[in-house]
């Protein structure tokens, strides 16, 4: 984080200066030359190279209907790993910077006061043929879906986005996901908090690739290019696995092998998240492992032809049902097994959620049939290096989840998820994004692969309304 001070307007121009060295920032504050549009304008400027990590200081400023309405230093940095080495057009990560070298929390787009926020660009590489969401609705609508069942979901908003006066198409600006009260909203846990009550919450976690930036920090960009095998290299200082593998059978090789190695596709690890991995105590650590297993082993060991149930007395069931539904009709191939929240607070059950990463859902990866449950995606791609946990199938055993799921289902077809509001969504935001121009300007910026927009629309709602039918179908069985 580096100390910024606002120094003086000129006519279009104001300057910022960073205590990391002496250099000025000279920030445009002439409005961009795209006409007129609803869209947000962002402008980044920064005099010093953006890297995977750590973040170098910068400006953001924001332009709405075409007048200068926000101006603030900030902290920048490249996001993703995958997306990011596959990708030319980057994400970014970036945070809030006072002028005493300290995060701020700031309202941005009248979003909640935060420091912490996602600029999210969907993944394009000409040279070789990659588009995972043409449409550039994937995360849009799939949180907006999440919100409106009464879940927490990332807040997001399109915006168009420029880096050092170079123009870079449309992004989703959205919130990046951590505690919070106006986010993950769970108890603050502190070093010093290791016994009853206060042990049990809160906690996040996630069933993810590990980070590169996180077990491989300070590389030279380019390492970050080719750096697959950190994508797996777990340990205890950042995770802990399951007892049990996929298939919900007791593990009896060591846990933290190297990446990829042959038995990888039957291990689940869960990454600490908050407390973060430095910060979370062994107590605590003890405390959420042996949370985690006994509700593992509850879930096996249930005998669902009876009416008794132990498991339920570790989760929330009814947001396992709606993280469920979710990844199901967003045809989330990533769901359950990478990207994957979980969350428990303090004195409460463990939560599902929120949802994160939709980028290949929605069909665009055929790995899962339309006409099955992505939860089922172990029995299509064998030995994949992350696999789904065994909870999923398990729990589409059990009688009393079906029956919560059917009913959740079929009152949320009767209004959040019914046809008109599902497709009507579909096509407002991409009436949008192309009565606005920003569809015509982002694909001319990232051009090289043909893209017919309506198509893609058109595909994306035939998708989803296949999709309601045959759910629709499924839990009527049930």
């Amino acid at each position: 984080m580096q100390k910024c001070k606002r120094l003086w307007f000129l006519v279009g121009w104001v300057i910022f200066s960073c205590s990391k060295d002496s250099n000025s920032i000279e920030v445009s504050t002439s409005p961009p030359a795209i006409g007129d549009s609803d869209l947000p304008y962002l402008r980044v400027t920064t005099n010093e190279r953006i890297e995977n990590e750590p973040k170098v200081p910068g400006v953001l400023t924001i332009f709405e209907d075409n007048e200068l309405t926000f101006s603030h230093p900030i902290g920048i940095e490249y996001r993703g790993s995958t997306s990011f080495r596959l990708s030319d057009k980057k994400s970014y990560g970036i945070e809030t910077w006072d002028e005493q070298n300290n995060d701020v929390d700031v309202s941005i787009l009248g979003f909640p006061e935060e420091e912490d926020w996602i600029l999210n660009g969907h993944v394009f590489r000409s040279s070789n043929n990659i588009l995972f969401d043409p449409s550039l609705m994937h995360h849009y609508i799939g949180y907006n879906l999440y919100a409106s069942m009464g879940r927490y979901a990332s807040r997001t908003k399109f915006v168009e986005l420029e880096v050092n006066e170079v123009y870079q198409g449309v992004y989703v600006f959205m919130e990046k996901l951590k505690r919070d009260r106006e986010r993950i909203a769970i108890e603050k846990l502190t070093p010093n908090e290791n016994s009853s009550p206060e042990i049990s919450g809160g906690y996040i976690l996630k069933i993810d690739k590990t980070a590169g930036g996180d077990v491989a920090p300070d590389q030279p960009l380019d390492y970050y290019n080719d750096n697959w095998a950190d994508d797996a290299r777990y340990s205890a200082e950042i995770s802990f696995r399951s007892n049990y593998d996929i298939n919900g059978n007791p593990i009896n090789f060591d846990a933290f092998d190297p990446p990829y190695h042959a038995n990888q596709y039957l291990e689940t690890y869960f990454l600490y998240e908050y407390p973060k991995s430095d910060e979370i105590t062994n107590e605590q650590k003890n405390y959420i492992q042996g949370y985690i297993n006994d509700f593992e082993t509850a879930l096996l060991q249930d005998d669902f032809s009876s009416n008794a149930r132990t498991y339920t007395q570790f989760i929330d069931l009814d947001s396992f049902v709606d993280f469920f539904i979710i990844n199901e009709i967003t045809g989330n191939v990533d769901g359950y097994r990478l990207s994957t929240y979980l969350h428990k607070d303090r004195g409460e059950k463990l939560k599902m959620g929120p949802i994160w990463d939709l980028n290949i859902g929605y069909n665009r990866q055929d790995r899962v049939p339309v006409t099955d449950w992505i939860a089922n995606y172990n029995n299509y791609v064998p030995q994949d290096p992350w696999m789904v946990p065994f909870w999923w199938p398990r729990l589409l055993q059990d009688p009393v989840f079906k029956q919560r799921l059917k009913q959740r289902w079929q009152s949320l077809r009767q209004n959040e998820f019914s046809n008109d509001r599902v497709l009507g969504l579909v096509q407002s935001t991409a009436d949008y994004l192309i009565d606005n121009g920003a569809i015509e300007r982002n694909y001319q910026k990232w051009s090289g692969i043909f893209v017919d927009y309506p198509a893609a629309v058109s595909e994306l709602k035939t998708y989803l309304e296949n999709r309601l039918q045959w759910i629709d179908a499924q839990v009527a069985t049930y």
